[in-house]
């Protein structure tokens, strides 16, 4: 049996984890905290970062950062998970979805300014697969229309742009806001968990107020001031230490495990690409101001019987192949709240894309027998 994903240790989780306990607090914002921050600001030179118990929490907290109101309208690809759109709907915002690229999975980019409007607050670029949308125009439009970007990053660890200038820019640190994901089915992991990461300092002092429950209290903890108390709306976002401990685990092996899930998703690129050409199955697309973090290998195909066919083919020889997001504009929840414009290429992806298992301790003899099927499948 191969399943669609196998979460990775590298070892040392369990051996944090009993560190962080054995120095007696556990609570969130500790030593493994403080050491996931430095990591981040180290590595991505992240101006600020705040550990959040999920990526949706990060997005929550953004939300509440730019101060969304009833009335408020934000717009993002209708291909995304809900995460993206319920931080915004749960503070009142209409959601205008954008109708995804033709060659990617991503938000259509030239499609976004003919949505903007004197309601506009903000977008919210989802970097689909870890592969970049064109940040060079979307971070233009919120120049010229003055709005706020919110880059969903939930699968763009250690992904990265490349703008005009040829510079190598981290996802995630582009727009005013980033927000990632460490659920188990991502690249690094700690079970649930997730990352705001603060590009403008307007939001610096504010983002760690809501962050610990609406509290003063960090400022408090570093002498800036002499009692803590309530002074604005939050929640309790922050993690655990004890998740904290595992992520830091995990990030003290990025590279190793980064390099490992290219090599997979070259080997699969290898091994599908003339099959998939000669059948007109599109394969993953990486535009030249992106790189890839190999966070997931799909495939498109040109109907949804046949996605289905080899879904069902792949599950009878024991591989655990799957789809990926449904529209979120022909949600039950959101079809009525829709403005009623058609997204083809959004729909295309519902119905027609598949995702084959992508992880750390995929075999190359397992990832050769993955796509020795499907070659049989297609060709037969």
């Amino acid at each position: 049996m191969i399943p669609f994903n196998k979460p990775h240790l590298t070892g040392k989780e369990t051996h944090y984890i009993y560190d962080a306990v054995n120095t007696g607090k556990i609570s969130g914002n500790g030593k493994y905290t403080k050491l996931c921050h430095d990591f981040f600001l180290k590595r991505f030179h992240f101006k600020h970062s705040l550990l959040t118990t999920s990526c949706t929490d990060g997005l929550e907290m953004a939300s509440i950062l730019i101060n969304i109101k009833p009335g408020d309208e934000i717009i993002m690809p209708s291909y995304t998970f809900v995460s993206t759109a319920n931080a915004f709907v749960l503070r009142g915002a209409t959601i205008r979805f954008v109708d995804s690229r033709d060659d990617h999975p991503g938000m259509d980019e030239d499609k976004i300014e003919e949505l903007i409007n004197e309601k506009t607050k903000a977008i919210v670029p989802v970097h689909y697969a870890g592969i970049a949308c064109n940040m060079d125009k979307i971070m233009f439009l919120s120049e010229k229309y003055n709005l706020f970007v919110i880059e969903d990053a939930a699968q763009a660890i250690d992904s990265y742009y490349l703008n005009k200038d040829g510079i190598k820019i981290p996802l995630g640190s582009i727009g005013h806001l980033g927000v990632f994901s460490f659920h188990e089915t991502k690249n690094i992991i700690s079970g649930e968990g997730g990352l705001l990461v603060v590009n403008d300092q307007q939001f610096k002092n504010r983002s760690e107020i809501i962050w610990e429950k609406g509290t003063n209290r960090s400022s408090f903890f570093r002498g800036e001031v002499d009692k803590y108390g309530w002074v604005d709306v939050g929640s309790s976002f922050l993690p655990s230490d004890i998740i904290s401990a595992f992520l830091y685990a995990q990030l003290e092996e990025l590279d190793q495990i980064q390099k490992r899930r290219i090599e997979i998703w070259n080997l699969y690129y290898k091994e599908l690409s003339e099959c998939c050409k000669a059948n007109g199955i599109r394969l993953p697309m990486v535009p030249e101001y992106a790189t890839n973090n190999a966070h997931m290998f799909y495939l498109v195909f040109d109907s949804s019987n046949l996605r289905s066919k080899v879904i069902e083919k792949l599950k009878e020889v024991g591989i655990l192949s799957v789809f990926h997001y449904l529209s979120l504009h022909k949600s039950p929840f959101y079809i009525e709240k829709h403005d009623g414009r058609t997204l083809i290429n959004s729909d295309r992806y519902t119905e027609n894309l598949l995702r084959l298992p992508l992880y750390v301790d995929l075999q190359d003899q397992e990832v050769l027998q993955i796509t020795h099927t499907v070659r049989e499948i297609l060709n037969g």
